[in-house]
């Protein structure tokens, strides 16, 4: 027979039982922040939740996402990261450019903010220290800003055209487009090639970006590493095969949609690494103790058919180059 005291002493103990076993079952949130809509790039919040499950959560079961997307709209992104923070979730992952990390980084101290960036992090104000980041953010950057003499290098090996670059840049990303018209600037000094660059931040402004080119009579065009023209891949593809342009990007995307040329890091696994960060932050991880990760990863894909469609002959030193090649 169980005494008066060993009664009272189960009982207790019963009843903590369920708040506690509640707490342990409490599901963390993630708090997915981007510039961009909530249909541009699916494949990139796909690799996020890949970099998640390297780490052994799966979204449903071990965390769930409140997803906010700013819709290329740049006064949207602070109100968005208000809403995050103030529904405290465990981590906020920035991406879609570095305006998106620098609206959250304001609000908050203390949620950990993951974002991904093209430009180097510390020129972009993000964090102090590539090694140790400060404070609450860290995340992944592959530098794209520094490709740009690259681009005007491979533009000239595929399409030696002796008129002006075209260069087509996003002012309401201005912190990496200046970084990489600069690149460009050399590069196309380097050739003694004009530079002409066109400023477009809405879809009609891409129209009229690539008219007024064509009216300049630009043998190419360069698309600066941006999110926005990534999500407009095919629309950038469609305007360089009207008006005979050579295109190149950093982006995979635009070779993919019918453009010609891309050389970069691949954003893929970027976002792909960002999970893995966020995976870890969830166990316990600080951002301080998690340095910047930068992407290595390059790749370089040519559009064999949009290249013959402009009657190009594509080198065989730069297919040989190639990781890969669309007939």
């Amino acid at each position: 027979m169980i005494g008066r005291r060993e009664f009272i002493t189960l009982l207790g103990s019963a009843a903590a039982w369920p708040i506690t076993a509640g707490a342990q079952q409490a599901m963390p949130t993630i708090g997915y922040l981007s510039a961009l809509s909530a249909g541009d790039r699916p494949h990139h919040t796909d690799a996020f939740r890949k970099g998640l499950s390297e780490t052994g959560y799966v979204e449903g079961r071990d965390f769930k996402v409140e997803y906010r997307y700013a819709d290329n709209r740049k006064d949207q992104l602070q109100p968005l990261a208000a809403d995050l923070v103030n529904r405290k979730v465990a981590v906020i992952v920035a991406v879609g450019g570095n305006n998106t990390a620098l609206a959250a980084r304001v609000l908050t101290s203390t949620i950990p903010i993951l974002f991904t960036s093209g430009l180097d992090p510390v020129k972009a104000g993000l964090v102090t220290s590539l090694n140790r980041p400060e404070a609450n953010v860290t995340g992944v950057s592959w530098f794209s800003a520094e490709l740009g003499q690259k681009h005007v290098e491979l533009l000239r090996e595929l399409a030696p055209q002796t008129g002006p670059i075209g260069l087509l840049v996003n002012p309401n990303n201005s912190s990496e487009a200046e970084s990489y018209e600069q690149s460009v600037q050399d590069g196309a000094r380097a050739f003694g090639a004009p530079l002409l660059v066109r400023k477009a931040g809405t879809v009609g402004e891409i129209d009229a970006a690539f008219a007024a080119l064509a009216e300049q009579r630009a043998s190419s065009v360069i698309s600066a590493s941006d999110p926005f023209y990534t999500a407009r891949a095919r629309q950038l593809a469609i305007l360089a095969a009207r008006y005979v342009m050579p295109l190149i990007a950093t982006a995979r995307e635009l070779p993919m949609a019918g453009g010609l040329i891309s050389y970069g890091n691949s954003v893929t696994d970027a976002y792909r690494r960002v999970g893995i960060y966020a995976g870890r932050i969830l166990r316990g991880a600080k951002p301080a103790d998690l340095p910047i990760d930068r992407a290595i990863q390059f790749e370089l894909i040519v559009n064999l058919g949009t290249a013959k469609a402009l009657g190009l002959d594509v080198p065989p030193t730069l297919l040989a180059r190639a990781d890969e090649v669309i007939e």
